[in-house]
């Protein structure tokens, strides 16, 4: 990455024994098993991961949690001090040996493994003394380095067409560490072997484009683990000297140009030529068993070369169509709302609750999260059913196992869709308490909100999490409305729409939803069986100013069985 102040990422912690050194081994590219979706929770300190794992990442079905450098790093409230260690001891901000060991096993108990960001390519840009009370200089970090162990190039990188210039200057003034010497690569695999002795999974590699494949190669050849999870952040440029190709040797690559692809399609192209995303869209992309797709990272959301939090049910409809695809193993980002691009995380990292004093928890978003079910359950199967309108609303099956259609139209679609369903019933997870019934043919007839969508799967529960993916029930009994909207203080959310019980429009007859889950608001309206109706939601500040969320009126209707339930994203 070259626009950012600093590189993403450190692992946890040299081992001042001996290392087992072990023959190398073929890359464990892929996540083993069938829950292949990993979380990163950015800059959550580890005692709040740990909770994480046990109250959602656990229940939600997520097979992988990365968490941020757990290391000694430079002082200062920025994020990115994260990514500038002085040791590997863990002694930064999130916490210390014994709280990261705790989340391990915590996650582990929870059915969650581990992933660790690991920094090795470089050390810190400037000296002075570390959070663990290190004092260190550039080029002299006492008990790990010394000058002779960083390379002679002690320039920035200007050129990324010249390999030599990439792999051995200094990325925005880190001190660049020799990763061909064998005393380097020694101490950076007693530091990833630590992190292993501690219960660790796998390793996001930082910065991996900085260092040539074979150096990572040879360090991961002498981990006490060699067939580790193994992912890498090799960013795609046209024409430079080093393509993330070259390190698929060595395990998973993070799909940027599948990022930066989301965000032109999802923003201002058409769904519809998403058809054959993947490998076969050529440049910056690798086969499906080595790419790690996202929607957005903590460099990209600052960036604006991918999509994020702010661009609400566009961002939401990115992450249902990343997880609902069969390409990659997907990495959903959790981080925190921000203005300015330097700022650290809220409470140093304590995370006392999901969508309070700014944590964004996109994991934990009900559209997302019971993606992840749905995704476990139709894994193995291929894409079938394809359908569009041509333009921003597609459909496409999962084999016999689940289908999801996505409409990111200005207004509502109906349609009959064909699928490979077996007959039956089917709760939408997408709105939880909504069913659908497929008919003997596989054809249902479902509305779609605009900027909303639908999935089905034969495994998913209408009454709960269970199993990873059935999501929330929301209380029955007429209509249950439930919207993810960020407001300020003094601002509330309201519904109403064309029925006497939700105002007739008047919005000062509208109806106030409930906050208790910020930033999704809630509230149910008792309706009648057989009852359709229009809606749509307003925001009122403390003085009575009304704002209304974009786009065509929403739609929805009571079922015969007396209830249900909406699950969508307010429209800027």
């Amino acid at each position: 990455m070259r626009s950012r102040v600093i590189h993403g990422g450190l692992a946890v912690l040299l081992a001042a024994t001996g290392l087992t050194i072990a023959a190398q081994q073929p890359a464990g590219a892929t996540p083993p098993g069938s829950k292949d979706v990993t979380a990163t929770l950015f800059e959550w300190k580890y005692d709040s991961v740990a909770k994480a794992c046990t109250d959602s990442l656990g229940p939600a079905g997520y097979g992988y949690v990365e968490v941020s450098p757990a290391s000694e790093q430079i002082p200062g409230d920025q994020w990115w001090t994260s990514y500038q260690p002085v040791s590997y001891n863990i002694a930064g901000r999130l916490g210390n040996e014994a709280s990261f060991k705790n989340m391990v096993g915590t996650c582990h108990s929870a059915g969650v493994k581990v992933v660790a960001d690991a920094v090795i390519n470089h050390m810190s840009a400037g000296s002075g003394t570390g959070t663990g009370g290190t004092s260190y200089t550039k080029y002299n970090y006492p008990g790990f380095y010394q000058d002779q162990d960083f390379h002679s190039c002690r320039s920035n990188i200007s050129n990324y067409g010249d390999r030599d210039n990439v792999q051995n200057c200094e990325l925005v003034g880190l001190a660049d560490l020799n990763t061909g010497s064998d005393y380097v690569r020694t101490t950076i695999a007693g530091y990833l072997n630590h992190l292993i002795s501690l219960g660790v999974d796998g390793f996001r590699i930082d910065a991996a484009k900085h260092m040539s494949a074979g150096d990572l190669s040879a360090i991961k050849a002498k981990l006490s683990n060699p067939g580790v999870y193994w992912v890498q952040e090799v960013i795609y440029g046209a024409g430079e000297a080093v393509q993330p190709s070259e390190y698929t040797g060595t395990g998973d690559v993070d799909a940027f140009q599948g990022a930066y692809d989301l965000k032109r399609i999802f923003g201002s192209e058409k769904l519809s030529s998403l058809s054959n995303w993947g490998q076969s869209w050529g440049a910056g992309y690798l086969a499906s068993d080595k790419s790690r797709t996202f929607v957005d990272n903590w460099d990209t959301e600052r960036n604006g070369s991918t999509l994020n939090y702010k661009n609400n049910a566009t961002y939401t409809l990115a992450n249902v169509f990343m997880l609902a695809w069969p390409y990659g193993s997907p990495n959903v980002y959790s981080g925190y709302e921000f203005t300015n691009n330097d700022a650290g995380p809220p409470n140093g990292g304590t995370v006392n609750a999901c969508y309070s004093d700014g944590w964004k928890c996109q994991h934990a978003w009900p559209q997302i999260a019971n993606m992840v079910g749905f995704r476990n359950a139709v894994a193995g199967t291929a894409v079938t059913n394809w359908w569009s309108n041509g333009s921003n609303a597609i459909a496409f099956g999962r084999g016999s196992k689940g289908f999801v259609a996505i409409n990111h139209e200005a207004g509502s679609l109906t349609q009959t869709f064909s699928t490979s369903l077996p007959g039956g019933t089917y709760c939408d997870v997408q709105h939880s308490g909504t069913t659908y019934s497929v008919g003997s043919d596989g054809k249902f007839t479902a509305t779609i909100g605009s900027n909303d969508a639908l999935a089905l799967y034969a495994a998913s529960s209408c009454s709960g999490t269970g199993n990873g993916g059935g999501g929330t029930t929301d209380p029955v009994g007429g209509a249950s409305f439930a919207v993810n909207a960020t407001t300020v203080t003094g601002q509330n959310i309201y519904v109403t729409g064309n029925s006497p019980a939700l105002g007739n429009w008047n919005t000062g007859n509208a109806l106030l939803l409930s906050s208790a889950s910020y930033p999704v608001w809630k509230l149910t309206v008792p309706m009648a069986a057989g009852t359709a109706f229009e809606y749509k939601y307003i925001r009122k500040d403390g003085s009575g100013n009304v704002t209304w969320e974009s786009g065509a009126n929403r739609t929805a209707a009571v079922s015969s069985g007396g209830s249900v339930s909406v699950s969508d994203t307010w429209r800027d």
